[in-house]
């Protein structure tokens, strides 16, 4: 009878051991998954910037973009969004600290300079067009608006997805699921700096040179 209990105890043991491992091969598995994503985010932009850079030069007559570009907001736009890259690590530092509480606290002030940022490039786009410069103006326009607009909307899910997972984490705490979304919301996060960084540097930069 002792060797019956023994061997059920160890049989349960194991079954919850395979259950932890089948858990932790399913995060892995879908953390791989966002990886492919981020690859072909990587093409997405890739060819975005590729388009801009052969249609630059093509005005059709109209404004460019060291006429339109105001570099006070797009430099504070990128001051946000840096800030708003290192919030996101001190959340990823709380988290692995087992601190929900400055978890929360980094990932909201980390989508409300998201936010902010959306805001300053809404506003660009409206003083834009009230120039006249809309995205039908030139074949320039269209690719301008078409690559900082995309970078905008990735923003834009990158906020709204965030909002989620601090539901989430107030609901459920720190979890092998939230921990795992908190980890790739943070890399999501750092990817759309390290494009700004590209954007404000061949879109901006090189626009008003």
């Amino acid at each position: 009878m002792g060797n019956a209990i023994g061997h059920s105890q160890q049989h349960g043991a194991s079954g919850h051991h395979d259950h932890h491992d089948g858990h932790h091969d399913l995060e892995s598995v879908r953390t791989f998954g966002f990886w492919l994503f981020l690859i072909t985010d990587c093409i997405l932009f890739g060819t975005l910037f590729a388009t801009y850079v052969v249609l630059q030069g093509n005005t059709n007559g109209g404004p460019t973009g060291a006429e339109l570009f105001q570099m006070p907001g797009i430099i504070a736009s990128t001051f946000i969004l840096l800030t708003s890259s290192f919030t996101s690590g001190l959340a990823v530092l709380s988290m692995n600290r087992g601190n929900k509480k400055g978890l929360i606290g980094w990932l909201a002030v980390t989508a409300l300079l998201g936010l902010s940022f959306l805001v300053l490039e809404i506003n660009e786009f409206i003083h834009l067009v009230h120039e006249g410069a809309t995205i039908g103006t030139s074949a320039f326009l269209s690719a301008f608006y078409t690559l900082v607009g995309t970078h905008g909307l990735h923003v834009s899910i990158g906020f709204v997805w965030m909002i989620a997972i601090m539901l989430q984490l107030a609901k459920r705490g720190i979890t092998p699921v939230t921990r795992r979304k908190v980890n790739v919301i943070s890399l999501y996060w750092h990817f759309l700096d390290a494009i700004w960084i590209f954007v404000f540097t061949i879109v901006y930069l090189m626009g008003v040179m």
